[in-house]
């Protein structure tokens, strides 16, 4: 089993998501649980298609963290 980092980001009225190791896969939902499980699905079509294409499938290689700052 792989880990891809998936980037999660809150719009006005819905969330996106996207994987920095899988260009062109992205999605959107209304909540942040539902775009989790889309982009979790978006992921597996998104690898089979480039396999089916003959398409090099890229291993994880980026990583999501959080850095913690003082307001100025």
């Amino acid at each position: 089993m792989k880990k891809y980092a998936v980037v999660f980001e809150k719009a006005p009225n819905n969330w996106a998501a996207y994987v920095p190791d899988l260009p062109g896969c992205v999605t959107t939902g209304r909540t942040l649980e539902e775009t989790r499980r889309l982009i979790a699905e978006a992921v597996e079509f998104h690898i089979e298609g480039m396999r089916l294409h003959g398409e090099h499938v890229p291993e994880p290689t980026s990583v999501v963290g959080t850095v913690e700052i003082r307001a100025a």
